[in-house]
């Protein structure tokens, strides 16, 4: 072998060294930014349920009690007040998508996160969350307690 095929050589060498250290950060900047890429866009989630769901059986609650259901793929809040009736809600915070819950001795419905506050209507009363809790209709068939999505008029 001579010089010039030497010289020839080393940089096709060089250069497929080149090429597996630069793929090889390039892989390790992938692996280190996708997770945290997926957390910041996360896939959106479809809506796997129909438009009313059975929440519960009547002997299931007590007065000033309450239940979170799944409805479609989101928790929603079902509460039987003291006088007898029932409201149903999204179980899901406004704010950060927590789920929240019906806290009996304040009669009110609360964040854990970031300590939001709704009252019983759904309304946002204290703390961040910024809208009200979406509000469902409720209705009984039978010994069911069936929700459903507000028809919009």
């Amino acid at each position: 072998m001579n010089a010039d095929q030497l010289t020839q050589a080393e940089p096709t060498r060089r250069r497929v060294i080149g090429i597996f250290l630069g793929g090889g950060l390039l892989a390790s900047f992938a692996s280190f930014f996708y997770p945290v890429l997926r957390y910041l866009v996360p896939p959106a989630v479809a809506d796997l349920g129909g438009d009313e769901i059975v929440a519960a059986k009547i002997t299931e609650l007590k007065a000033n009690s309450a239940k979170i259901f799944r409805f479609g793929s989101r928790p929603g809040l079902l509460i039987m007040n003291a006088d007898g009736t029932y409201r149903a809600l999204s179980a899901t915070c406004t704010h950060l998508g927590c789920t929240v819950q019906y806290r009996n001795d304040l009669r009110q419905i609360w964040c854990a996160c970031h300590n939001g506050i709704y009252d019983l209507n759904g309304r946002n009363v204290s703390g961040p969350p910024p809208r009200p809790l979406d509000v469902f209709d409720v209705h009984l068939r039978g010994d069911e307690i069936v929700v459903s999505r507000k028809r919009e008029a």
